[in-house]
């Protein structure tokens, strides 16, 4: 069932990449020639938030977005996304 994230983009790894990082097999098999987009879910948060967060000891809740296509680091991507085997990783279905 989809399912629909909102994300700050932290870290791209394009598949020429894949070897420079010790990808677990289920996620090295989705991932194959695609692109991981390690993103921080509810996206950018305001300087606010951020100190909201740093006092309620709130940490951030990354995701891992399996994409055919790339993004630029620092960026808020939208997407409909599939849930995978691995907890906290998923297929981008679509993406804005």
């Amino acid at each position: 069932m989809p399912r629909e994230i909102t994300g700050e983009v932290i870290h791209v790894v394009g598949p020429d990449e894949h070897g420079d990082y010790e990808l677990d097999g289920t996620v090295a098999e989705l991932a194959e020639s695609r692109y991981l987009l390690v993103c921080r879910e509810g996206g950018k948060p305001s300087v606010i938030e951020r100190v909201v967060a740093f006092f309620k000891r709130d940490p951030i809740t990354p995701v891992t977005l399996v994409a055919d296509e790339g993004a630029e680091e620092g960026s808020e991507i939208e997407a409909t996304v599939e849930f995978t085997t691995v907890d906290g990783v998923y297929e981008v279905v679509e993406m804005e």
